[in-house]
């Protein structure tokens, strides 16, 4: 009896130290995984509120530094960490990490002070509540961090407040991918004071910008000595980036390794994952691929230690990697086990559709992995559930992904019948894509001005505290400084309003290139509709080999207009020769209806104009289809190009069909419809193309001669560059 009694208690002290062990571990995992916070803090006297420079602040087991002599510091450290705050004059503080709020620490001094300075110390504290309100409002409201950092810095007593009003500021730009407006204040930040936080933060804000040299140069010219060992860690990461960006692979390797040395050296373990997996990336891009799977195997490895988010992103990456490399299994069984583990995430925190782990963009990886495979009957399900996830979510990117996917999964599959059911669905999403990306461009416009018109009332702040304190000591010295200023203000003003200028007129151009993009997109799903009409109507009448020559004409056509569809404009000599093909692809099926003549002019030198492509082919596309098809007799289609002047050139697209007034009133509404959308299209790239090009192209539509068939005659303008 007593053995047994025995036996039980050791069982229980086992059970209870396991129990303990697992709580203990419980805790350091949830420490580890934990965010790293930037804290911000001083050190002051309780009774003066002076501060204290060189006091030592140490977290357990981790970063050090030291306090300014305005008694200020920034360490970075998690939720759970213990600061240690030495000095020889007080006794040692312990202060554990809550959140990243703001830490001031009052302490007695060893002589004490009689007086207080409470106004000292209310300015003080209302100075560091801005700044904290514009940390808090980083995520959330842009508009007010700006807010809060002007008052911030009408309430600033020092240059060091100007700087790190200006750095945290910085910090919000960057954020909100405003890289030319964090370059502006994290230089406006050094000015004030040198830190090496804001130096670090001036070099990424280069390279986001693609200010790749002088982020380079930034980074060079830190001192190392003078960093902390995440800081350094930082640096070396960003250098990687950098060279990275520019395709300096062999650089970027070297650079990243110092990072992962230094971070496998101090235990830096969020570094040493995504070093590994930059380090693959790199050796993938400079085509060591067994190189680049090792570090990639390193990564995931290490990711799947930490938080489950960070190894579902690392999973993404190496699928990613594995699709390049054309290993389609492994990439779709790591696709499989995103998917899944994306479902228990989502339980917890939404995962919005700009991220890359997103249900529709994994399923639609699936499907594109295994189409790529020639697995058509596994292809289609995960398209399919792409398409039905992004419809519910409203991801109309993905959702024309997947959709233009499975109708090329279709017709590889040599369904054809579906693959134009989803074709049409597909033009129906490209349009309604349109429409959202011109309302997004319009927001996008709308806060880029709302930012600007506040950062503008904050840089007109700082220069009027500058006027305002040269004036206060300098009026009784020399009033030529008054005169200075001014011009100095005057000349800030008409800069900024010069940049504000530069980056509307980049914006209009940016906002043409999207929409002649967009317009383009429309166009070649309707040629291409039309086409495959045409072989469909070929095969349906059994003319097997008239079907074969029409689609492998048209496949020399598809792959010239595919070459050109990213440019605004071609040589004249190229599209002479897609309308040729194209107008030889029509005659081949309207054999009996029209013949066609491209005449080209021997004063005219081809080679010494550039043209919009698939301009002209609506054009000659009506003359066929609505006037030359619908003629008793059989018709006559005419393409010349000649000479107008010493710098313009007429091309000109005449046929002698039916007209338009009759070809109207034959057509149903809906073909109304169709041709006023497509003419439309023409016209708003031509009205685009002339904004950004002044005025190079002209077209005019009119009735090509009297009488009953009258046809149309359609003359484009066409000037040199």
């Amino acid at each position: 009896m007593k053995r047994l009694l025995t036996y039980s208690f050791l069982i229980l002290m086992l059970f209870s130290s396991g129990t303990i062990t697992a709580q203990q571990d419980d805790k350091t995992y949830e420490k580890k995984v934990s965010p790293l916070y930037i804290i911000r803090g001083s050190v002051r006297e309780s009774n003066t509120y002076k501060p204290i420079s060189k006091v030592n602040i140490e977290v357990n087991g981790g970063a050090y530094t030291m306090t300014s002599i305005d008694g200020a510091f920034m360490i970075r450290a998690r939720k759970g960490d213990e600061l240690v705050i030495r000095h020889k004059d007080f006794e040692t503080v312990y202060y554990t990490i809550i959140d990243d709020d703001r830490i001031t620490v009052e302490v007695e001094p060893a002589t004490r002070q009689k007086q207080s300075n409470s106004k000292f110390k209310e300015d003080i504290n209302t100075f560091n509540a801005l700044v904290d309100s514009i940390i808090k409002y980083k995520k959330q409201d842009v508009s007010k961090s700006i807010e809060f950092a002007g008052e911030a810095l009408s309430q600033s007593t020092s240059q060091r407040q100007n700087a790190e009003a200006y750095m945290v500021l910085a910090e919000v730009y960057m954020h909100w991918k405003q890289y030319d407006l964090a370059v502006t204040n994290y230089r406006v930040s050094l000015q004030n004071k040198e830190s090496n936080e804001a130096k670090l933060g001036l070099a990424k804000a280069y390279e986001r910008h693609k200010n790749y040299q002088e982020s380079i140069d930034t980074y060079k010219a830190i001192d190392k000595k003078q960093l902390s060992n995440y800081q350094l860690v930082s640096l070396y990461e960003g250098l990687g980036d950098t060279y990275f960006s520019i395709k300096n692979y062999e650089s970027s390797i070297n650079a990243y390794k110092k990072g992962l040395e230094i971070a496998n050296t101090h235990l830096i373990k969020p570094k040493v994952v995504d070093l590994n997996s930059k380090i693959a990336q790199a050796y993938n891009s400079n085509g060591r691929t067994e190189k680049a799977g090792q570090f990639f195997s390193n990564a995931l490895n290490l990711a799947e230690k930490g938080s489950k988010k960070r190894a579902l992103e690392e999973k993404e990456t190496v699928a990613e990697f594995n699709n390049r490399n054309r290993n389609y299994s492994e990439e779709i069984q790591l696709r499989k086990e995103i998917v899944e583990d994306v479902q228990d995430v989502e339980r917890d925190s939404i995962i919005e559709n700009e991220s890359a782990l997103t249900l529709q963009k994994q399923n639609y990886k699936i499907g594109n992995a295994y189409f790529l495979q020639k697995d058509y009957a596994n292809a289609i399900p995960y398209l399919e559930k792409s398409r039905e996830e992004a419809d519910a979510k409203g991801d109309l990117v993905v959702k024309k992904d997947a959709t233009r996917k499975l109708s090329d999964v279709y017709v590889d599959a040599g369904d054809f019948e579906n693959a134009q059911l989803t074709f049409e669905a597909y033009k129906l999403v490209v349009d309604e894509l349109y429409i959202q990306r011109e309302q997004e461009l319009s927001q996008a416009d709308r806060f880029r001005r709302n930012i600007d018109a506040q950062q503008n009332r904050i840089t007109s702040l700082e220069s009027d505290r500058q006027l305002n304190s040269s004036l206060a000591s300098e009026r009784s010295k020399n009033q030529e400084l008054i005169i200075y200023s001014l011009i100095a203000g005057l000349l800030l003003l008409t800069i900024t309003a010069f940049f504000m200028y530069k980056y509307i007129k980049q914006q209009r151009l940016a906002n043409n290139l999207l929409a002649l993009r967009s317009l383009r997109s429309q166009m070649n799903p309707h040629f291409i509709f039309n086409a495959l009409n045409s072989v469909n109507s070929f095969i349906s009448s059994n003319d097997e080999r008239t079907a074969n020559k029409y689609l492998s004409d048209f496949s020399h056509l598809m792959r010239a207009v595919l070459e050109n569809s990213e440019e605004d404009f071609i040589p004249l000599q190229k599209e002479i020769e897609l309308l040729d093909l194209y107008t030889k692809l029509e005659h081949f099926r309207f054999q009996d209806k029209f013949d066609y003549d491209i005449t080209v002019d021997a004063n005219v030198v081809v080679g010494e104009y550039q043209i919009p492509p698939m301009l002209l082919q609506p054009y000659i596309e009506n003359a066929v289809w609505h006037g030359l098809r619908y003629k008793t007799e059989k018709g006559h289609l005419q393409i010349t190009v000649a000479k107008k002047s010493a710098n313009e050139i007429t091309i000109t697209v005449a046929d002698d069909g039916i007209g338009r007034t009759r070809s109207k009133d034959s057509k149903t509404e809906n073909q109304l419809k169709q041709k006023s959308k497509g003419m439309g299209n023409i016209k708003k790239r031509v009205a685009i193309l002339n904004d950004m090009y002044k005025d190079k192209v002209d077209v005019s539509i009119d009735d090509n001669s009297a009488g009953e068939d009258c046809g149309t005659k359609v003359v484009v303008s066409l000037k040199k560059d």
